[in-house]
């Protein structure tokens, strides 16, 4: 095995993994043993096409507040898939990351015991997933934790125990949200509905959280001039006189149609 330490005792979290069929088995075996190799308080796991937009998720966790549709969950697929380009960007390895630097994305609003104000307390995160060539779609998996996730033996670790991960979830009874079928994704629905460029997209993804011309060119790692310039053309597009009508026309197109 690429973990050093006791072979016997992997085989024996692997052992414990082929029993899982409920979220509270999965849980148990998470906050047990595993701990000792892969720290954590909440486990996001997605899965879908990220480059679409189109992502299922799910949530492991006993921090109060936090399951995986409570209320504030509604921005995780968006989260989810900047986990998935940083995962991407890191060659599909196992990737630690400071969470602190994603909380930006995490808004104002913070409600006590729920799941924003759940994350905001969160330090480090690991990631790691997997691509099913079948399904022709990918899985990921988020770690996150209070405390400094270390880089080892976290990193060698989720390489055995992934697989194992994903088996317990495939196995686990699927709540009413994730037996749905995938729905056009927002992304589909921008390009279709007004021709938006994916440019433009990532645009206003930020302009619906609030972010100014300057920060969105920050974020992009473009001019707050050329984002000026974008905002324009989605106007025209759009057939809006501000961001506000602009955000307004793109919700009620995600989510009505």
């Amino acid at each position: 095995m690429p973990v050093s330490g006791d072979s016997g005792h992997y085989l024996k979290l692997i052992e414990g993994a082929t029993a899982i069929r409920r979220h509270v088995d999965l849980l148990q075996w998470l906050q047990g043993d595993v701990q000792q190799y892969l720290p954590h308080d909440i486990l996001l796991a997605g899965w879908g096409n990220f480059q679409e937009g189109s992502i299922r998720h799910d949530i492991v966790s006993r921090l109060p507040g936090v399951r995986s549709y409570a209320v504030g969950t509604d921005g995780l697929p968006f989260l989810l898939g900047k986990f998935h380009e940083s995962w991407v960007l890191a060659g599909r390895q196992p990737h630690s990351l400071d969470f602190r630097n994603f909380e930006y994305m995490l808004g104002n609003a913070s409600l006590p015991v729920s799941f924003s104000s759940a994350l905001r307390n969160m330090r480090s995160g690991l990631i790691h997933g997997m691509r099913d060539e079948r399904g022709q779609y990918e899985c990921l998996y988020v770690l996150l934790s209070a405390q400094k996730i270390p880089v080892e033996p976290a990193s060698s670790a989720i390489k055995v125990l992934m697989p194992f991960i994903d088996s317990a979830l495939r196995q686990v009874t699927q709540l009413p949200q994730q037996q749905k079928p995938f729905a056009k994704s927002q992304r589909m629905a921008q390009e279709e509905a007004f021709g938006l460029s994916e440019r433009e997209i990532q645009i206003m993804d930020w302009v619906a959280m609030g972010k100014t011309n300057s920060e969105i060119g920050s974020i992009l790692n473009i001019s707050g001039f050329t984002v000026k310039n974008h905002m324009q053309r989605i106007f025209q597009k759009l057939n809006v006189f501000n961001r506000a009508q602009a955000v307004s026309k793109i919700n009620g197109v995600t989510f009505n149609g």
